[in-house]
């Protein structure tokens, strides 16, 4: 983001579409709707700039008050449009400052490639352990199952186009007839914007949800995946130059990009995700990539035309082509001679009639009928990719590197990348439907105890029993009760989706709510039911890897003996030996936040990697750490390379795995340019977090744990006196929020709530419990609880203020901490929290909870601002100061406005038909909000 003074450039952009909406708005919803929206446009503008004016303040309520439904709905949209307008000028202007400063030549930004190498050969890392570093690296965004993007794929695809104009703009060659006709061009696709109803007409099904995951993916990714290697191999070359390592070879990146999905395979809590879901999900994910292998082969067979006169293709490549005529006898049937004097035309062509034969089957079941015969496709993606192995080598045999170089190793990336299956689809469930459905298998064999009533060593050693021989016990898991078979059935379609698509088409099957050790063991004597566990020839074989999730506070608290009880398994241990030695397991971020303050959440987390890590290297076993981070602060969101850094020395080693949810997505990939620059920080996150695999690292100062102790500990007691010992906190909670509202959005298919007639803090979703708060500007789950707990450690010592100032600057996970809080405190109005606590049944009640509310945000506010040395919150981020900033004036009213249609809403006195008008107007200002905050869950 700009500094202050580059600002200007961006402020023009912002006008120029301001001005365009206003057109739109003039030509397009008329006068009355256009005058309303100016009014109050400017209005709050005003009282932000001027001060609060009680008298003009009120003319603005009155004119909120006096506008129609219909005119209440357009204005709203207004608003929508102007911050999803906001958003397209501030991403295409951050882009056009990076290309300015590449053109200039010299260091580049913070975390990107130039900048991040510089520093390591500066800080004596060689072209040997920068090699080894590079070989460790995993890189996995994990997209999730329950976007919380309120956004449909037709808006996001105008908006797109609109940043794609908008970029021309900033071509100074332009004339003043060339720039009217982009600004032309801008106005055409506003106005498709504004006729394009930003609200679903229905809630979107799992299908559609696979289908919005695939969208980046075409959108942006399968060309920002080979450009953020490319960007990253020219950094190595520039940094380190002519560097070879000990062995005299040239220092390679290998390709540690890959994708993993929850969409189609996240059961936990959502009843539409069914096993043929799963197997819809990794077909669709299959047919994706094989068109844009189809696509990618076809440009390559016009482009490597080399003639077999004028160069000599390898013997490998020869005798595999000849193997392949052989093999496919009926591809040339027709026309034998076809591109016989180019051979990688030949083999090209051969490619593209197997790649059909692969989309042809994929498409056949995807339409439940037979698939083609014969089967000449691909068995997966490592045959591909032998193919495209052997086309590049031949190529650098006969000195043609650049050919190899250029659209071939592109596509060699994208197959090393997205394979056959595009994403490793992650399964979850949670633990008590796998113990329920062992329980089910326990009670067909009267030689077996009631798995019900055993005990936590009972259950261990009776499954580590079964899992070597299931089959001796004849289970039948036809007569399993229906949700039962259900849970064996989703890993019976694992393994046929396994040997269909690719050995590579899952991820982890993740086990949300685990508490014991028996819950792993439980998902493995099932998988053993599915094929993918057990014995063969003697030996075992393992085709599932079991994630187990913690998620509370008291989970997290439990983390190490549950995992070491687990990895004392024999059985087990064996099992994770044949499949890599590799443990993973998964933080929950969200619930652990909603569950006991985001102070608490934070350091358990901060402590449970510290701990499982630990423990998994006693036993010499790897793990990978995966980390359920949330859109929101709340849920653990909060800029990626910040939030890898921060975490805990020694604990990263080179992999990381996280979600990435809902509005995310969009702001992160819906444009190309972006989607590389955000890859290219995640990526330099991560190498800075692994220099502990090649370079000694310092363990963490043992003052500063012991503080953090001390701060998690009250910040947790503080926040718990709110949510769960204030009396009248959940009254509060579902009416000074539109949780409930919320529900009525067709934004996912899952569930808002656990319990629909459930009204406690358990029952609503965190997703919903972060949105809400957010909508009505309290924000609290993002920074509750800190102000006190600092407060009370520093006291009215002087060096304790000045202690916990070091640890700002030199301890990037406290910083990142606070940080963090700083950006949800800015988006905090408590003048605006007020007005939605007005809307609580019982008014001193409610003044009563806002008044502590207000007092911790004071405080909290007081107490970061002293600490990281600042004026006011994020003088430290300038660009985001502005850009949240700039919204503010506008997100004003449509807090208002949703007060008002809340109201009417609600309001039982009123005819059902007269409060079902207010509905639309008020679910698109839950849209806007979440829009103009850049967040919703």
């Amino acid at each position: 983001m700009s500094e202050p003074h580059t600002d200007k450039q961006l402020r023009s952009r912002v006008k120029l579409l301001g001005r365009l909406l206003g057109n739109v708005l003039r030509d397009q919803a008329g006068g009355r709707v256009y005058t309303a929206v100016e009014k109050l446009r400017k209005g709050f503008i005003a009282l932000r700039q001027e001060g609060d004016d009680p008298r003009q303040r009120q003319q603005l309520m009155q004119l909120i008050d006096s506008l129609d439904a219909d005119t209440l709905a357009c204005v709203v949209r207004a608003f929508n449009v102007y911050f999803s307008l906001v958003n397209v000028a501030e991403e295409a202007f951050s882009h056009h400052k990076r290309r300015e400063q590449l053109h200039e030549g010299g260091p580049l930004w913070f975390g990107s490639f130039d900048l991040t190498l510089r520093e390591f050969h500066e800080q004596g890392v060689n072209a040997d352990q920068l090699q080894a570093l590079l070989g460790e690296l995993v890189y996995r965004p994990v997209f999730t199952s329950h976007p919380t993007e309120s956004r449909r794929r037709t808006v996001m695809e105008t908006l797109r186009r609109i940043f794609v104009i908008s970029q021309q703009l900033d071509n100074t060659r332009l004339n003043s007839e060339e720039q009217e006709a982009v600004v032309e061009s801008l106005q055409a696709q506003i106005e498709v914007l504004w006729k394009t109803d930003e609200v679903r007409a229905h809630k979107p099904q799992v299908r559609d949800e696979i289908k919005n995951g695939l969208y980046y993916f075409r959108e942006s990714l399968f060309t920002a995946v080979p450009q953020t290697y490319r960007n990253m191999e020219k950094a190595v070359h520039r940094i380190y130059g002519e560097a070879r390592r000990s062995d005299g070879s040239e220092i390679s990146v290998p390709s540690f990009l890959s994708f993993g999905s929850w969409i189609g395979g996240d059961r936990d809590g959502n009843p539409f995700v069914k096993p043929e879901t799963t197997a819809l999900a990794v077909r669709l994910q299959h047919r994706e990539t094989i068109r844009e292998y189809l696509r990618r082969v076809t440009d390559l067979s016009y482009r490597l035309t080399h003639s077999r006169s004028l160069c000599e293709p390898s013997s490998a490549f020869l005798d595999q082509l000849a193997a392949d005529e052989q093999r496919f006898p009926t591809i040339f049937a027709g026309e034998p001679e076809r591109y016989d004097a180019e051979p990688y035309r030949r083999k090209l062509h051969l490619m593209r009639h197997r790649l059909r034969d692969n989309l042809a089957r994929v498409e056949a079941r995807l339409h439940d009928h037979e698939p083609p015969k014969p089967d000449t496709g691909f068995v997966d993606e490592t045959e591909f990719l032998r193919d495209l192995y052997l086309i590049r080598d031949s190529l650098i045999g006969h000195d043609d590197a650049r050919s190899a170089d250029a659209e071939l190793k592109d596509l060699i990336r994208l197959a090393e990348t997205f394979g056959f299956y595009l994403m490793r689809l992650d399964v979850r469930q949670e633990s008590t439907r796998h113990t329920e459905a062992v329980a089910a298998l326990f009670d067909q064999d009267t030689a077996l105890p009631d798995y019900r009533e055993l005990d936590e060593e009972q259950r261990l050693t009776w499954l580590a029993e079964l899992i070597g021989d299931p089959g001796q016990r004849h289970f039948n898991t036809e007569l399993m009760p229906e949700g039962d078979r259900e849970t064996v059935e989703t890993l019976e379609v694992m393994a046929r989706m396994r040997d269909e698509i690719s050995p590579r088409a899952f991820g982890n099957y993740v086990i949300s709510m685990t508490h014991t050790a028996s819950h792993v063991l439980e998902v493995m004597l099932l998988g053993a039911l599915a094929g993918l566990v057990g014995r063969r020839n003697g030996g075992w074989f393992c085709h599932l890897s079991a994630a187990p999730l913690f998620e509370t506070i008291e989970d997290l608290d439990h983390i190490r003996p549950v995992m070491g009880r687990l990895l004392d398994v024999p059985v087990y241990r064996e099992l994770l030996d044949v499949s890599g030695n590799l443990q993973e397991v998964m933080l929950g971020y969200s619930d652990s936040c909603k569950d006991g303050g985001i102070v608490s959440s934070s350091w358990n987390l901060y402590n449970a990697q510290k701990s499982v890590t630990e423990l998994a290297r006693q036993r010499g076993i790897e793990t990978l750490l995966f980390h359920g981070r949330g859109g929101t602060l709340g849920r653990g969101g909060g800029p990626t390379h910040e939030s890898i850094i921060a975490q805990p020395p020694g604990t990263v080693s080179g992999r990381i795995k996280f979600t990435e949810q809902g509005e995310v997505l969009t702001y992160k990939y819906s444009n190309l340019e972006t989607a590389v620059y955000e890859l290219s920080m995640g990526v330099t996150g991560l190498m800075k977090a692994s220099r502990s695999v090649v370079t000694d690292y310092h363990d963490d100062r043992d003052d500063y744990l012991g503080i953090m102790d001390d701060l998690a500990a009250d910040g947790e007691r503080v926040y718990r006196d709110l949510t769960d010992n204030t009396p009248g906190i959940l009254d509060y909670f579902y009416e000074a929020t539109p949780i409930n509202e919320i529900g009525l959005l067709n934004i996912g298919s899952r569930p808002s709530h656990r319990n629909k007639k459930d009204r406690s803090k358990a029952s609503v979703r965190a997703i919903g419990w972060v949105f809400a708060w957010a909508q009505s500007r309290h924000t609290i789950p993002a920074w509750y609880g800190i102000g006190t707990a600092l407060e009370n450690w520093r006291g009215d010592d002087p060096s304790r203020l000045a202690h916990l100032q070091t640890m700002y600057r030199e301890w990037p996970y406290f910083r990142s901490l606070l940080s963090n809080a700083q950006m949800s405190l800015f988006k905090a109005e408590m003048n605006i929290a007020a007005h939605y606590a007005e809307l609580c049944d019982d008014p001193e009640t409610a003044k009563r909870i806002y008044r502590a509310i207000q007092d911790e945000y004071h405080r909290t506010v007081r107490q970061v601002l002293e600490i990281s040395g600042s004026g006011q919150l994020l003088e430290e981020t300038p660009g985001l100061m502005l850009s949240l900033t700039r919204r503010n004036p506008y997100l004003d009213p449509l807090n208002h406005i949703q007060i008002t249609l809340l109201r009417r809403y609600r309001d039982e006195a009123r005819e059902e038909g007269e409060r079902e008008l207010w509905r639309d107007p008020l679910l698109r200002s839950i849209n806007a909000i979440a829009a103009g905050m850049r967040n919703t869950g």
